[in-house]
């Protein structure tokens, strides 16, 4: 089955995230495209976390593998996988820069397990311009993000 999964971070726009929302896209074998949204939120996280939290519930709630054009605005998460960031980062245990080290490594290993049975494809539509891809779930993460009893995720140190 093809699917198409749209995700946002950073709801609340700056000075920093407060929601994130995920639409995932399929077409049943009669021809009729359905739509299921999710939707949440971290009081206490950084941008780039909202980010991968988005892909990682959009490719958490397949049922079955699946071929997967996963659109984000984050040139963060798209280079990880499109420019071989990631091999370096958490397959090779890369350094950032001198002495700083990887950051949201928790993170990228749970997207890597949930990647692990669809085949993914990482594409990257630039934020706020309106893209209909993006406008989508800008509206779904904000949604989100306004919710009065967020979660807190626990940032690495």
């Amino acid at each position: 089955m093809k699917v198409t999964i749209y995700t946002d971070g950073s709801a609340k726009g700056n000075p920093g995230p407060g929601g994130y929302g995920t639409i995932i896209s399929y077409i049943d074998s009669s021809g009729t495209e359905h739509l299921r949204e999710y939707s949440g939120g971290y009081k206490l996280t950084t941008n780039n976390r909202m980010e991968l939290l988005a892909a990682i519930v959009g490719l958490e709630n397949l049922i079955r593998p699946c071929e997967v054009t996963l659109y984000s605005d984050s040139q963060y998460l798209v280079k990880a996988f499109n420019e071989g960031w990631l091999d370096g980062w958490i397959r090779k245990g890369w350094k950032r820069g001198k002495n700083d080290p990887v950051k949201n490594v928790d993170l990228w290993k749970r997207l890597l397990k949930a990647m692990e049975p669809h085949h993914v494809e990482f594409c990257w539509v630039k934020g706020h311009n309106g893209h209909p891809q993006n406008e989508r779930c800008d509206t779904l993460a904000t949604t989100a993000a306004d919710q009065e009893d967020l979660p807190e995720d626990k940032m690495e140190e």
